[in-house]
Formats: structure tokens, C-alpha cells, sequence
């Protein structure tokens, strides 16, 4: 399942229950991140979500969302390893998770204009 550009941008301006989770490399993103988002990367992403939630915000410091949480979205760079992480998370047992199939060069490209 994915979530376009336009429909992300929506949800961040909403300021709704969005759950972005960046699984790009540590160095990818200090060269930049989209705003508000969590970074796990993907080769930690099964282990993170199945963390006991005291465990998760302690490791992550924010709370661990639902498995019905109805805004859980993934992204990598351009998109595969967004896919793979929400496929993981769909494993775990959430429903909703979904991949900005855009991820950050898209987003990037976008915002700069």
C-alpha cells in the first residue's frame, strides 16, 4: 500500500496522527530528512516494532503507534527499502502501513521549488 506526495503533504498539514518513519541510513539522513519523521532503519524496523512500547520509547522517545494506528507511513530514498519495511510492518500485524513510494528525493525535489 502507498501514499502519494500530495496525500503525505496532507496529512502533515492536517497535523493528524501521523506516524513517518524514515528507514533510510544514518548518513542519508544527516544529509537531510522530511520534518517530524522517526529515523529506523530498515535492517531494524521488525525488531523496533517488536519492542514492548515501554522499550520502544525508551529506545526511540516517542511512543510506539497502535497496530491500528490509521497513519503509519514508511520511506526510504527512492521508495524499495520504504516497501520493504512496510511489508515487515504489515507482518507485525499493522494494518494501515503504508510506503511514500516518493521517499525523501521526491520529497525533496518537490519542497526545494
Amino acid at each position: 500500500m502507498e501514499i502519494s506526495y500530495d496525500d503525505l503533504r496532507a496529512l502533515m498539514e492536517k497535523g493528524q496522527s501521523l506516524f513517518l518513519v524514515d528507514v533510510r541510513t544514518q548518513q542519508e539522513v544527516d544529509e537531510g530528512r522530511i520534518p517530524g519523521s522517526l529515523h529506523i532503519p530498515v535492517d531494524t524496523v521488525e525488531e523496533a516494532f517488536s519492542l514492548e512500547p515501554e522499550a520502544f520509547k525508551a529506545k526511540y522517545g516517542v511512543t510506539k503507534p497502535p497496530l491500528d494506528c490509521p497513519e503509519l507511513v514508511f520511506h526510504c530514498l527512492l521508495g524499495k527499502r520504504g516497501a520493504a519495511a512496510t511489508s515487515k510492518a504489515n507482518q507485525l500485524g499493522y494494518l494501515h502501513a503504508r510506503n511514500y513510494a516518493g521517499g525523501y528525493k521526491e520529497w525533496s525535489e518537490k519542497t526545494a521549488q
